[in-house]
């Protein structure tokens, strides 16, 4: 197995061989059109690169400043980088020319040096600004939608995203404290959230599912998937490929239900008379499920939770 790593960032890419060998980027369909929705450090853009004939095109997006400054140090005229979320993939075609792509590849989440950096905010490891922004750039940092949010919102965002069954509890810990100081750092609120905690889980830190609800909030994460899925299907070509590798269960599910939407069709009455040729057909067919084995884990642990599912457009209803 081949893992490609960014020595200067420590990041390793996931499953980088089996998600772009998803993509079937061989033949002819090595002139294509592809897309990287969430290029990171450049794992999977820069092996997309080298399989590429040399009029095939990659396209690749990141609403992530650090992401796009390390973009810039590829300069094959093949590629191109949007500074922007991939939910914007009909607009940064339309303004490129492109009508259709051959191949899609998301992977979601968060990567290891935006998870490292304290300064980020993400974790509550390393004491640092709670931030927890994409983009640092745009939209209100954790600590300023701490510092707002009415109780009933942050617990409801703590329920649902984080799957946590003591949001209630903390949602009044934390609207008691900002009553009292601001809560502006990550060591902050993770003990903040381990006081409301009643029980822990066997291994997990008490604030995990309460940061990751809050960065898929600020971050907007999941509505986001849900566009960019749509908008990826919208312009995928006959044949083209979608590869989405998701890390925990609110992101596959919304993939797992998007792609088996489009892989099966409404049966029609049985009494009616249709004709087997005028039978509505699937627009997509799913080409499996993976997830790391016990190598990539031991090499690289973040991969643990990680799901790819590939599907591939059918001829029927792609765009022309």
């Amino acid at each position: 197995m081949t893992l490609q790593t960014v020595p200067d960032l420590q990041h390793r890419t996931v499953l980088l061989e089996q998600a772009v060998a998803g993509l079937a980027i061989e033949g002819s369909r090595a002139d294509g059109v592809y897309v990287d929705g969430t290029f990171g450090r450049g794992g999977h853009s820069r092996r997309i690169l080298e399989l590429l004939s040399p009029r095939g095109r990659l396209i690749a997006f990141d609403k992530d400043l650090q992401a796009i400054a390390n973009a810039q140090t590829i300069t094959d005229s093949r590629f191109s980088i949007v500074h922007d979320s991939f939910a914007t993939f009909g607009e940064a075609l339309s303004e490129r020319g492109i009508a259709q792509v051959d191949g899609v590849l998301l992977d979601l989440g968060i990567s290891s040096p935006q998870v490292d950096d304290a300064a980020r905010g993400f974790s509550f490891r390393n004491d640092g600004p709670l931030d927890m922004r994409m983009d640092t750039t745009r939209g209100l940092s954790a600590a300023q939608w701490l510092a707002e949010a009415p109780e009933q919102l942050i617990g409801k965002v703590i329920r649902e995203y984080g799957e946590e069954r003591f949001a209630v509890q903390i949602a009044k810990a934390i609207v008691a404290r900002r009553a009292i100081e601001p809560i502006s750092g990550t060591r902050q609120l993770a003990a903040i959230v381990a006081h409301a905690v009643k029980t822990r889980e066997k291994g997990k830190d008490p604030a995990t599912r309460t940061f990751q609800a809050i960065r898929i909030f600020i971050n907007q994460e999941l509505e986001e998937l849900e566009i960019g899925l749509a908008g990826a299907y919208a312009h995928m070509a006959a044949q083209g490929r979608m590869v989405v590798i998701s890390f925990h269960s609110l992101e596959d599910r919304i993939v797992k239900q998007f792609l088996a939407s489009k892989a099966k069709v409404p049966q029609p009455d049985r009494r009616l008379p249709i004709r087997a040729v005028d039978l509505p057909q699937p627009e997509m067919t799913l080409i499996g499920r993976q997830m790391p084995d016990e190598e990539e884990i031991s090499l690289n642990p973040r991969a643990r939770s990680a799901v790819m599912r590939v599907a591939e457009r059918l001829p029927a209803g792609a765009p022309r």
